[in-house]
């Protein structure tokens, strides 16, 4: 079962450090917890989660207006069913990308750094565009403080990740639309771990993430005041192996639309990811893993790990830049 936790505590710091323990345990033992006490107000994730039925509802030419093939470097934009990969099999729904908004004179816009850039978004939802800029601020500072957290659990100082490898963190943020599967064998999205640090996921009730621990795929019940976290492969390099980034999936056999919201709060991008001070050495752990990749070996930058990985996943646009 996955753990909830509640993180109220940390609102005033977590002096006892009950919070950082328990967000330690889940880390080592599953990769996966809830939180509940986040502070976000639920009306936020309703409006949210309304204005993006009535983007998806509308016709595919419409949609297509802000295709990420418009959106160029930035990765920005929307993606029909089918135009995602996961290990090479399309997936089961279709999808919005959105990251840090950066005007065309920023230094790394000019650059042409990839995903780096400008959100697009539909005329036809206006409200989208309010809601999503608030729902990133409103779980980036969630992510902060679980970040802090995470660092007292692994006995560093609270603004350990903030200070080195986070000091100006890649944000990016996705509104995920799943149809109902047509057969059981149908997946949403497939087995798969997360690249960066740490995910924050809000999902409606319909329900269809399942996690592997211990061999065993659990369901991960939606709670509509709480927010799904887990931890990537950055944090499992960083820690060598002791907070595993786990494999999960999503199967909607729900019978009607499902809709999730996940924020991704992960290094900066140029930021060479290596083991934390005093790690032991990580066993190969490559046959094990769902994608038999040993992620301990990596040596680069953060931005160098994200584009290879978001590469295999939009292979077509990847080619067109």
């Amino acid at each position: 079962m996955i753990p909830t936790i509640d993180i109220a505590p940390l609102h005033a710091g977590d002096p006892d450090d009950v919070v950082a323990r328990a967000i330690g345990a889940a880390c080592r033992a599953s990769g996966f917890f809830t939180i509940v006490g986040h502070g976000i107000p639920e009306a936020l994730g309703d409006d949210l989660l309304r204005a993006s039925r009535a983007f998806f509802a509308l016709p595919e030419p419409v949609k297509s207006a802000i295709a990420m093939a418009r959106g160029g470097r930035a990765w920005r934009g929307y993606f029909p069913v089918g135009g995602e990969l996961t290990s090479g099999v399309p997936d089961v729904k279709e999808g919005l990308y959105f990251g840090r908004e950066l005007p065309a004179d920023d230094a790394r816009v000019r650059a042409g750094l990839p995903l780096h850039g400008a959100n697009l978004f539909p005329d036809e939802v206006p409200e989208l565009r309010g809601l999503v800029h608030a729902w990133m601020a409103a779980a980036t500072d969630v992510a902060r403080l679980v970040m802090a957290a995470i660092a007292r659990s692994l006995a560093l100082p609270s603004g350990y990740f903030a200070t080195t490898w986070m000091q100006d963190p890649t944000v990016l943020f996705r509104i995920f639309h799943y149809p109902p599967a047509a057969s059981d064998d149908r997946w949403g999205v497939g087995e798969h771990t997360d690249y960066g640090v740490l995910t924050l996921l809000l999902q409606d009730d319909a329900g269809g993430l399942e996690v592997q621990s211990r061999g065993t795929w659990l369901s991960v019940p939606p709670r509509r005041d709480a927010l799904v976290c887990n931890i990537g492969d950055m944090l499992d390099r960083m820690t060598g192996g002791l907070y595993r980034s786990t494999p999960h999936r999503v199967r909607n056999l729900s019978g009607r639309d499902r809709y999730s919201f996940p924020l991704f709060f992960d290094p900066s991008w140029d930021a060479r990811i290596a083991p934390l001070p005093g790690t032991p050495l990580p066993t190969d752990d490559a046959l094990a893993r769902w994608d038999r990749t040993n992620i301990h070996a990596f040596d680069g930058t953060w931005g160098e790990y994200l584009v290879g990985k978001v590469a295999r996943v939009f292979p077509d646009l990847f080619r067109s830049l």
